[in-house]
C-alpha cells in the first residue's frame, strides 16, 4: 500500500498530479483543497495518498493531509458515493466544514457540492454522523474559520468553480479552466469572467 508520497511537482493539472520520487513518475488525482495549497511546478510537495485498486486499473489519490484522506476513506464507504464525488465534496468544503453541516443535517449546503443531490445528501448525514463525531466543532468555531477561509485563494477558487458548475461545466472541467487563471484574480466574478473568456478563445 503506497501510504504517502513524497518529492517534486513535474505536473500540475486538476484534478492530476504528476510527483517525481527518487526518478519514479507517480500519477495522482486531488481535490481543489489540496491542490490550492500545493507549489508549482518544480516544487517540493509531500502529500498522503490512497490507493483504489480495480480489475482495469489501480489509481492513487492524494491530500494535503490525513484528515482529509480519512474523510475521502470514510465517504467511499458510504453507499453510492463512489472516488470521484467524494474528490468533489472535498474540493467544495474542508473537513471541519463537512463534519459541521452532518451534524446539523444542513442538507440546504451539502447539496450545494458538486454532484449530491437531496437523497444523496441525506444519505452522508444518515451514514456519516457517527464517523464523523471526532472532526465535530463547536459552531462558533466553525463559523470564525469560515468567515477567515472566504477569505482566501481556496475559497475565491472554490465559489467560483460552483458557479462554473452550475452553468454546465463538469467539476473536472471546471477546476482545469480556473488553475489557470487564479494566479491572476482576486474574486469569484474576475475568475469566472478570466476562465470564459479563455475557453472562448479570447472573444
Amino acid at each position: 500500500m503506497i501510504g504517502r508520497l513524497q518529492g517534486f511537482i513535474l505536473e500540475k493539472q486538476a484534478p492530476e498530479l504528476l510527483i517525481d520520487v527518487q526518478g519514479v513518475g507517480y500519477e495522482v488525482q486531488a481535490p481543489m483543497s489540496t491542490f490550492v495549497v500545493l507549489g508549482g511546478i518544480g516544487e517540493p510537495v509531500t502529500v498522503y495518498t490512497h490507493l483504489a485498486i480495480r480489475e482495469d486499473a489501480h489509481q492513487l489519490y492524494a491530500f494535503s493531509d490525513k484528515n482529509q484522506r480519512t474523510l475521502f476513506r470514510t465517504l467511499i464507504k458510504v453507499s453510492g458515493v463512489g472516488p470521484k464525488l467524494a474528490l468533489a465534496i472535498l474540493s467544495g468544503m474542508d473537513v471541519n466544514s463537512f463534519a459541521h453541516c452532518v451534524h446539523s443535517e444542513d442538507i440546504t449546503s451539502l447539496t450545494r457540492l458538486p454532484g449530491v443531490g437531496k437523497k444523496t445528501a441525506e444519505r452522508l448525514i444518515v451514514e456519516m454522523r457517527d464517523r464523523l463525531k471526532e472532526w465535530q466543532a463547536p459552531a462558533p468555531l466553525w463559523a470564525q474559520a469560515d468567515a477567515v477561509e472566504k477569505n482566501s485563494q481556496e475559497q475565491i477558487i472554490l465559489e467560483a468553480e460552483s458557479a462554473l458548475v452550475a452553468l454546465g461545466y463538469k467539476p473536472q472541467e471546471a477546476s482545469k479552466m480556473l488553475i489557470k487563471v487564479a494566479d491572476q484574480c482576486s474574486t469569484p466574478e474576475e475568475m469566472i469572467r478570466l476562465a470564459l473568456r479563455n475557453t472562448m478563445g479570447g472573444k
